[in-house]
């Protein structure tokens, strides 16, 4: 992997400022295997930060509905299903049952408008194997 290659996953205009989205993405492990990476995208105005989606209290999904990322006052990551806090520029947990521990980052950045994924191998989506990788996710959430 070339440590240059910055994938596109969207455009900065399709996440709303002080909103997060979820992303199910293919990535390429070094030895060829592919597996999913379910990541979450936080915009807050010009800043993006970038975590799998993963809370390290037990490893489920942060959203308890499609893209709800969000505790009631907008300000930090939630986990729905033990309630636990994250800071959004950090993913350090300030509340609940993984108080002290964080998220994983995952390396984003603004190229040309769009919200790039860094440092990693994706595998595209002109490979015919992402989208049966994708749908065979999608029904295990």
């Amino acid at each position: 992997m070339e440590a240059s290659v910055a994938y596109a996953i969207c455009g900065l205009s399709d996440i709303p400022s002080r909103k997060a989205r979820g992303f199910h993405l293919i990535r390429a492990e070094a030895d060829g295997t592919q597996r999913p990476w379910p990541i979450i995208v936080v915009r807050w105005g010009k800043q993006v930060f970038g975590y799998v989606n993963k809370c390290p209290h037990d490893g489920v999904n942060l959203d308890w509905e499609r893209n709800q990322f969000l505790d009631p006052n907008g300000i930090r990551l939630m986990c729905g299903k033990h309630g636990a806090l994250f800071e959004l520029g950090t993913g350090l947990c300030v509340d609940g049952p993984c108080k002290g521990r964080s998220l994983i980052p995952v390396a984003v950045t603004i190229i040309d408008n769009d919200i790039c994924v860094t440092g990693v191998t994706l595998v595209e989506d002109d490979d015919p194997t992402v989208e049966a990788e994708r749908a065979s996710s999608d029904k295990q959430a």
